[in-house]
């Protein structure tokens, strides 16, 4: 046997091997659009993750309740944290018509899986959860979401100051950079505001803005709200599309003193807008957060 196909024989033995090693591949490996953002070897076995899958709705429940946990600790570190103000709810997997949410005026930086509250469809802390209360205007806001939309899984809304102050202006944002092409097509407008809201009408209102398949909306006056089908989508979202209306106002800014803006045009948007708005992609750009979060906390917020 010649020492080259000694060799090549060898290295199938150690790929072999590895792959052997390797979890179940979820079904994001067959979603070629989301491959296409990555580069692996020759053979074609190293394939990004994407949102899991679980055959065990009990562990599904225990790991979406650790990934909301996070959600927030993500919240915390970028200061969206505002008094009372602030809330994401989660659809829960086990109880179709129920949902997760955070306890009133408890700061995200230090809630952990087990501070979270499940609700009933009519808003009601029930068992299961911390019996602790929640935020009357959240429930009334998400839980008409969750009605209106059930492809969605979370949603998040809070007080960010370049979110809420861009949202004065009552418009979308623009195209201005290619992170901002993650929201083209897909923000809606929510022309209006009722005040704090405490009625059932202003949260169908909001959900009628957010319109039946963006993943975003701009609270005039208010602030910004973000859905996604993990808790993940949901945060990177709202961390993203607050960025972009930190950047929409400082171009404003420039652009009031004669620097001419150069909007990305409605192709070139599209483009980048049809290879990143995909679940699996909103969802692996939290993961890096996470991981993160579990180093620097030692996984407290798991527990």
């Amino acid at each position: 046997m010649s020492t080259s196909t000694m060799t090549t024989q060898q290295e199938q033995t150690v790929r072999l091997t590895n792959e052997d090693q390797l979890p179940p591949l979820p079904p994001a490996a067959n979603d070629a659009c989301f491959q296409s953002l990555a580069r692996g070897g020759r053979n074609g076995t190293l394939k990004l993750r994407g949102i899991p899958t679980f055959s065990d709705l009990t562990e599904k429940r225990k790991w979406t309740k650790e990934h909301m946990a996070a959600a927030f600790r993500f919240f915390g570190k970028l200061g969206y944290g505002e008094g009372v103000s602030g809330h994401i709810s989660m659809r829960d997997p086990i109880l179709k018509d129920h949902f997760w949410m955070n306890p009133f005026a408890k700061h995200f930086s230090t809630i952990k899986a087990s501070d979270l509250v499940l609700l009933d469809a009519d808003g009601f802390v029930v068992e299961g959860g911390a019996q602790l209360p929640v935020n009357e205007a959240g429930f009334l806001i998400h839980s008409e979401i969750h009605k209106a939309r059930p492809d969605v899984v979370a949603a998040a809304h809070t007080h960010g100051i370049h979110g809420k102050t861009w949202s004065s202006f009552g418009k979308p944002i623009e195209m201005l950079t290619q992170d901002a092409c993650n929201f083209f097509g897909k923000v809606g407008v929510y022309e209006d505001h009722g005040g704090i809201v405490l009625s059932a009408d202003e949260g169908k209102a909001i959900a009628k803005a957010l319109g039946k398949d963006n993943i975003a909306c701009i609270l005039q006056n208010h602030g910004l709200l973000t859905v996604g089908s993990t808790v993940d989508e949901a945060a990177i979202l709202y961390s993203m599309l607050e960025h972009a209306c930190q950047s929409q106002l400082l171009a404003e800014a420039a652009a009031a003193n004669g620097l001419p803006k150069k909007i990305i045009s409605d192709d070139a948007a599209k483009f980048t807008a049809n290879a990143a708005q995909n679940p699996h992609n909103f969802y692996t750009e939290f993961q890096p957060e996470f991981e993160l979060l579990v180093e620097e906390t030692n996984g407290r917020f798991l527990q």
